[in-house]
């Protein structure tokens, strides 16, 4: 199963803003040495997290910054700014209608697949960027 890669790069952002904060001018092309890719991408983003309400960015050479503390910021809300689609998982739009799996095949998978979807919703709920700092902070380097 492959996701996007969009959530861990929204969080390696705000997780550098915070760690960068007052050390260096967290901009564009700052922010993306540290997650290795086109500043684009990293604006992109940035744009996506400023509409959610997660970030201030200055123009120019002003940076970025948190609009709240990283206790107050989940997962949920990181994924819920950089994430579009409604449901994580898509079953086929037209199964057949004469067959006798076809015909019942959304009626099993739709429930069980948005069990699935609530259940990480409430773990992403449940884990902050504070948390992750803090674990950040417990990794010691090799």
């Amino acid at each position: 199963m492959q996701f996007s890669s969009r959530l861990p790069i929204a969080t390696h952002i705000l997780l550098a803003i915070v760690t960068f904060s007052g050390k260096e001018k967290t901009t564009s092309t700052f922010l993306a040495g540290s997650v290795n890719v086109n500043p684009v991408i990293i604006r992109n983003t940035l744009g996506q997290l400023k509409a959610a309400g997660l970030v201030t960015v200055k123009a120019g050479e002003g940076g970025a910054s948190l609009t709240k503390e990283p206790k107050d910021i989940t997962l949920l809300d990181i994924f819920e700014a950089v994430e579009k689609e409604e449901a994580l998982f898509h079953v086929h739009e037209n199964p057949n209608p004469a067959c006798p799996v076809g015909k019942r095949v959304h009626a099993v998978l739709d429930h069980e697949l948005g069990l699935i979807q609530r259940a990480m919703q409430e773990q992403m709920n449940a884990i902050t960027l504070q948390d992750l700092l803090d674990d950040m902070g417990a990794i010691v380097d090799p």
